[in-house]
């Protein structure tokens, strides 16, 4: 099944497939989105995604490194480090759904996933979609 490839109901507003370009607020690289399988709906030939496309390692990949106090690895490095900002390979722990998905178009059951979703790391990070994928 093909939809069509922007929302009309906000202005900017797309959908979300896979292979869109992640970043978070404290990592140093952008990240890619991803999906072991398809919900069975496509844009452009690529998986288009729903809110519960959220598992780290499985569809949210590593950010490079972090930056984050909150991060118990960055905190002891920094520590070690007389309290200079040390950065540690990147682990997102993501424990919810893609917040302000569309909840009027479903895929699999799950509201739509757009670019301007966002998610939240526990290490404080605030994850954003920077490009749609499409």
């Amino acid at each position: 099944m093909n939809v069509d490839l922007f929302d009309n109901g906000g202005e900017g507003q797309s959908y979300v497939v896979a292979g869109a370009v992640l970043a978070c607020s404290y990592g140093n690289m952008k990240s890619q989105l991803n999906t072991p399988h398809s919900h069975g709906v496509y844009i452009r030939g690529k998986a288009q995604m729903n809110i519960m496309d959220y598992k780290p390692a499985v569809h949210i990949m590593p950010f490079g490194t972090c930056g984050s106090m909150a991060n118990p690895a960055v905190a002891a490095a920094t520590a070690a480090n007389n309290g200079i900002l040390t950065r540690m390979p990147c682990t997102p722990v993501i424990t919810m759904p893609w917040i302000n998905g569309k909840s009027n178009v479903l895929i699999e059951k799950s509201p739509a996933l757009l670019n301007i979703c966002t998610n939240h790391c526990m290490y404080s990070g605030v994850i954003t979609i920077e490009k749609d994928g499409q």
